[in-house]
């Protein structure tokens, strides 16, 4: 285990703008920061990304300072890719924002899993979270995933993908996600900084791609939960499974378990496994606290 430690607080405001989207926002590898004011949307008919004020897109709470899994710790690149570099680990860590597995080394080329929405109930406007997979995120200074965004800001969830090649503004697929679809997403890379970005709803049947450059470190791959307000809605079960590392089962590479106080993970069964409330049902188990966590992790 890693010692805990206190976080440092944002040092800017978190605006209440209930009409406009927030970023999927990451904190600044210091522990705190703000994103930019813009993020990107996908126009389905054109296939164009534009940036756009996040005042003038509908939905979605705007929540500019961040409360999430960048890490301050950077493990360093290999020359070669392709041999991964397993950190094996028995221990697992709760308290963050993040719930799943992290698997850490150097050359990790590809994540792929699937997973299914929950039937997510709202308590409060401030609920916000998303399943996603990806490379990096933990141990450097940049993220490239993809995943769905539930929002509950105007009060019910409101379900959206994604992708972030972060630091850059996140981009939303104008696709709809429906409660009990089957999610696939993938991140691969050639080694080289560039990165394909997939994301399939395989029950209502449309896929998304994107390819970008980003000079990365890819010294992680994670499939997680992560609620970068901190506060989840209420869901009973969410599953993983198929999720593998390089074409390899997930559980070869001895990922992490990281628990999100909110939720738990059961065991690792291959690429299987599933998220669930820590104690009680419905998400109503303990309550998120910062103070706990690897003292790599600055939110």
């Amino acid at each position: 285990m890693f010692p805990p430690f206190r976080v440092p607080e944002p040092s800017c405001a978190l605006p209440h703008a209930l009409t406009s989207p927030h970023p999927w926002p990451h904190a600044t590898p210091t522990g705190g920061g703000c994103r930019p004011a813009t993020c990107r949307v996908v126009s389905k008919r054109s296939n164009e990304e534009t940036s756009v004020n996040r005042s003038r897109l509908p939905r979605l709470a705007a929540v500019i300072c961040a409360s999430t899994g960048a890490v301050v710790l950077a493990l360093p690149a290999t020359a070669d890719a392709a041999q991964v570099s397993r950190h094996h680990h028995s221990t697992s860590f709760a308290g963050g924002v993040w719930g799943g597995y992290v698997a850490q080394g150097s050359g990790f080329q590809s994540i792929s899993g699937s997973w299914t929405m929950p039937q997510v109930t709202c308590n409060s406007s401030n609920d916000l979270f998303a399943p996603w997979v990806g490379i990096d995120g933990y141990g450097s200074q940049t993220v490239e995933q993809t995943g769905v965004q539930v929002d509950c800001s105007s009060g019910s969830p409101v379900l959206s993908p994604w992708y972030e090649m972060y630091p850059a503004a996140p981009v939303y697929w104008n696709d709809a996600v429906s409660a009990g679809d089957s999610m696939t997403g993938s991140v691969t890379t050639d080694g080289s900084g560039t990165y394909t970005l997939t994301l399939t709803d395989n029950t209502a049947g449309w896929t998304e791609n994107t390819q970008q450059q980003l000079d990365a470190q890819d010294v992680s791959a994670e499939a997680v939960i992560e609620s970068p307000s901190g506060s989840y809605p209420s869901f009973n079960e969410l599953d993983f499974s198929g999720v593998t590392v390089n074409g390899q089962s997930f559980d070869s590479f001895s990922p992490q378990a990281i628990d999100s106080g909110q939720y738990t993970e059961t065991a690792l069964n291959g690429g299987s496994f599933a998220i669930v409330p820590a104690s009680g049902g419905g998400g109503a188990a303990a309550t998120h606290a910062k103070g706990t966590r690897p003292s790599a992790i600055h939110y």
